[in-house]
């Protein structure tokens, strides 16, 4: 399957230069987003995985249908300050500005297996950030699944040990 053809290409957006990759035109067709999934599940099922973890809010659309699949449990990571128990945050920085991110305290428990989801993998920021967190807490991050990467980004980069997965690449 070819989901290139569900995932639509946006110009200039959200600056000149920049081909943003769309992927709720296959989020809306339901075949599709089935199928996407599906195929996640496939690559990564070799994976010793007890919970799968996914940033706000794109890593949500594919964390938690994934996890479903897989019959694992599913953990947010949030915003600062969106989560209502105690947590623990880390900050990075995105292209355009820095964020935080934070999870409960108890979202993962030490030695647990975990799989971190997203839609895309870019500078790689956002997944690292994801990776420190779980370790913080004692988590084994055993892999991470994306829908799309952006190969010259580089991302992987910042994820030596950690097995990547994604079902599409892109060179621009």
């Amino acid at each position: 399957m070819d989901f290139k053809e569900f995932i639509r290409m946006i110009p200039d957006f959200p600056m000149a230069g920049i081909s943003f990759k769309d992927i709720t035109t296959l989020l809306k067709d339901g075949e599709m987003y089935r199928q996407a999934i599906d195929a996640l599940k496939e690559r990564v099922s070799h994976l010793n995985i007890d919970v799968i973890a996914g940033p706000e809010a794109r890593g949500f659309v594919v964390g938690a249908p994934l996890a479903y699949a897989l019959g694992v449990g599913f953990v947010p990571i949030r915003k600062s300050g969106k989560l209502p128990y105690d947590t623990i945050e880390a900050g990075y920085d995105l292209e355009y500005g820095k964020d935080r991110l934070a999870v409960h305290t108890d979202a993962i428990l030490p030695g647990q297996n975990v799989l971190i989801a997203d839609d895309l993998l870019a500078t790689g920021g956002t997944i690292s950030t994801a990776v420190n967190l779980v370790h913080q807490l004692g988590g084994n991050v055993v892999g991470a699944a994306f829908l799309i990467e952006l190969e010259q980004l580089e991302g992987r980069k910042k994820l030596p040990d950690v097995e990547v997965v994604s079902l599409l690449s892109y060179e621009d």
